[in-house]
């Protein structure tokens, strides 16, 4: 299972890309862009860098516990987030939550509220024989206590069932406390390649994505909360905080989804 997520401590420089940089998220959903008005792309970095987040984007919870990093992608009820396979698998959809926006000190703080996991897809293959192929899940989630989609609150990226494997993305999560003490999510523009490993898998190198941040989406097309561009797949493993690989979106993938939308 290639989701080894703890190395070594992060160095100086890492940690000062994580305490620097940080905002408040503001609670209130994403506008939409006007075709004029789509502001110009990320440059590329080597290194994730500590951001306000976007709120679309946010992690699974379990009471005061949160292990990984999800994100809305848009469907028709607007009740489905992504993550991987294996986070999916740390929590049962009775207990498990979904926290956007997620941000603060140690316990953290929930600017949107959190949104209670009814369902959880996840292929077979996956959870039968542990296939890295298929570390992806969908989650279907209920409204919340005033009957609001997730969706509806925060927004959500399209899904691409059908990336080229060389896209620009720009990945957003959030590693564990003991990397990321106070909680804030972290962002990395950067390119992907093909993973010499994993054929299904595509590879990006920015240091800084430790423990906690599998989950956390590929979004190419990507230039800003108002334009939250293409969800292409999530981050499912890689051997160290600076090499991260994810399972590309395919028609496999999208039935998942769909099971999921339907839910």
């Amino acid at each position: 299972m290639r989701v080894l997520r703890t190395v070594g401590r992060l160095s100086a420089a890492g940690m000062l890309a994580l305490v620097t940089g940080c905002g408040g998220s503001a609670a209130s959903a994403p506008q939409q862009d006007r075709p004029d008005e789509v502001p110009p792309a990320p440059a590329p970095q080597s290194s994730a860098t500590a951001t306000s987040g976007i709120p679309s984007v946010g992690v699974l919870v379990d009471g005061d516990r949160h292990w990984c990093t999800a994100s809305v992608v848009a469907s028709p009820k607007g009740n489905v987030v992504a993550t991987a396979a294996h986070c999916a698998d740390a929590g049962s959809a009775g207990s498990m939550e979904f926290a956007p926006g997620y941000s603060g000190a140690v316990k953290g703080a929930t600017p949107y509220g959190t949104w209670k996991v009814r369902a959880v897809q996840a292929d077979e293959r996956w959870s039968g024989n542990g296939d890295d192929s298929f570390d992806y899940a969908f989650l279907t989630l209920e409204p919340d206590a005033r009957g609001r989609s997730v969706q509806s609150v925060v927004g959500a990226a399209q899904p691409d069932w059908g990336s080229a494997p060389r896209r620009r993305v720009t990945v957003f999560g959030y590693p564990d406390e003991d990397h990321n003490p106070e909680n804030r999510p972290i962002a990395c523009t950067t390119d992907t390649r093909p993973d010499p490993d994993l054929e299904s898998d595509v590879r990006i190198d920015c240091a800084g994505f430790w423990t906690g941040t599998s989950g956390s989406p590929w979004l190419a097309d990507y230039r800003g909360p108002d334009h939250l561009g293409h969800l292409i797949g999530v981050l499912s493993g890689g051997d160290t905080d600076v090499a991260s690989t994810a399972v590309l979106f395919d028609a496999r993938a999208r039935r998942l989804y769909e099971r999921a939308a339907r839910a």
